[in-house]
């Protein structure tokens, strides 16, 4: 049996067709992973917020209110615009303010940036405690604070500044850090007899 050389053209060029993709798929291949363009700006905005935290029992822990916040998906973090955060303790509460904040995934930290206020009123007892710095991070549910950023702390009349500051049971304990002044209001001797 004698088959035509004709007749297998076909299988041939068909050979050389499917040979021909295979070699113009492999020179034109990029080796380089595609990379997806990560995303820079925020995915969520939300104006006028209100997030409260709860203690195991159901007290009320904190609250953060803020004029505008922005979720970024690359990092997790939420900025706030205008925080004023309230932390609720045995002591009183403890009011929070900065012009910005950033709040890390699961909100275990918060990082105050710009002209940051702290203010507990006195209470039977206790004078009114204020606290001014350009940065503070509290971190709410350890109830500890911190900054290396020059501090102003007024007590009463007395007053204190420091190159930074620690505080642990929000503000019970504090700790002054670097070049510590302090101004303490004449003690009242005994009434004249």
């Amino acid at each position: 049996m004698r088959v035509d050389t004709w007749r297998l053209y076909p299988i041939f060029a068909l050979a050389v067709l499917a040979g021909g993709s295979v070699w113009l798929e492999r020179i034109t291949r990029i080796d380089d992973p595609v990379t997806i363009a990560e995303q820079t700006g925020p995915d969520f905005i939300a104006h006028d917020t209100r997030v409260v935290g709860f203690s195991a029992l159901g007290a009320r822990r904190y609250e953060l209110v803020a004029e505008r916040l922005e979720h970024f998906p690359a990092s997790d973090i939420t900025r706030l615009h205008q925080p004023r955060l309230q932390l609720h303790g045995e002591e009183g509460t403890t009011t929070i303010t900065a012009r910005a904040a950033d709040v890390s995934p699961g909100g275990e930290q918060v990082d105050l940036a710009g002209e940051v206020r702290v203010r507990r009123p006195g209470q039977a007892g206790a004078l009114p405690l204020a606290l001014d710095s350009e940065t503070l991070t509290v971190w709410p549910d350890a109830q500890r604070a911190r900054t290396d950023s020059p501090v102003l702390m007024t007590r009463g009349t007395a007053r204190a500044s420091a190159r930074g500051m620690r505080a642990d049971n929000l503000f019970g304990t504090l700790e002054l850090i670097g070049e510590v002044s302090t101004t303490m209001p004449p003690r009242r001797q005994g009434s004249p007899s």
